[in-house]
């Protein structure tokens, strides 16, 4: 079995361990690096998965998955170049940083795997994008897209959209989480208790999620069902686009590719 090190134990590493763990990987073959003891300790208990250094986890590991903050990879990245020496499939899930940037400063020929996932990893429903680097073979994607599977759906996409990508479905959660929080403050408004307005709109969610990823109608198609001539939804339709708010997501959305760009191009020169 091919032994896989996750280095850094954050929220996304977490939940990637833990998805491990859940479709049957053997706990042997899987290692995580943290740098917080109590929280090694508590991830260790939780999983019974071996909790090692740096230079460790590159030493047993063939899959090195980086998943740390984009503004602390220079000291990881520095670290790696000075453990790695023989050919390891570098998997990063940092969101902004180019393989090219793991390319320049690890041994040549290192396969570099750049993937955005996204935080419903943490309840298995993850949306992951992969891209394979200079050096990456299929057999390397093939092999990462199997591992994300087991926490959510993966896609393959050409280098060039992971910006996009990020936009899209990396930060697309909060955009829900924002229109749901706004959807149960308005059933404040109407008289409705907080927790009944919750439990109201978050199903309304889950069922509209399962009829869009389940069923075979365009979102449009979808919408019109709904919206009656001279009814209640299309009062409140009118209302959306009077205020702009299609127009809002999609500058939102573009403003959140145009961030992903500038953290890449932000190690350009390193």
């Amino acid at each position: 079995m091919t032994t896989i090190a996750v280095l850094g134990a954050g929220k996304i590493g977490e939940a990637l361990l833990s998805g491990l763990c859940s479709a049957g990987r053997a706990r042997e073959d899987l290692l995580f690096t943290e740098r917080h003891p109590e929280r090694a300790a508590e991830l260790t208990e939780r999983y019974g998965v071996g909790h090692v250094g740096l230079a460790e986890a590159v030493r047993r590991a063939e899959v090195l998955i980086v998943a740390v903050k984009p503004q602390d990879i220079d000291a990881v990245l520095a670290e790696l170049a000075e453990h790695i020496a023989e050919r390891k499939l570098v998997v990063s899930l940092c969101a902004g940083l180019p393989t090219a940037l793991f390319e320049r400063t690890l041994p040549r020929g290192t396969a570099v795997v750049r993937v955005m996932p996204n935080t419903p990893m943490l309840v298995g429903e993850a949306m992951a994008a992969v891209s394979g680097g200079a050096h990456a073979a299929e057999s390397d994607l093939a092999l990462v897209e199997e591992l994300l599977a087991s926490v959510g759906k993966v896609v393959r996409v050409p280098e060039g959209q992971q910006d996009a990508v990020t936009a899209l479905s990396g930060s697309g959660p909060a955009y829900f989480f924002y229109l749901v929080e706004a959807m149960i403050d308005a059933g404040i408004l109407l008289g409705i208790p907080r927790a009944t307005a919750a439990e109201l709109i978050v199903q309304s969610a889950v069922g509209a999620a399962a009829m869009l990823r389940d069923g075979d109608g365009h979102p449009v198609m979808l919408r019109e069902a709904v919206t009656s001539p001279a009814g209640t939804t299309i009062a409140g339709i009118r209302e959306l686009e009077k205020h702009g708010v299609r127009a809002a997501l999609i500058d939102a959305i573009e403003a959140a590719r145009n961030r992903s760009v500038e953290l890449g191009a932000a190690h350009e020169g390193d």
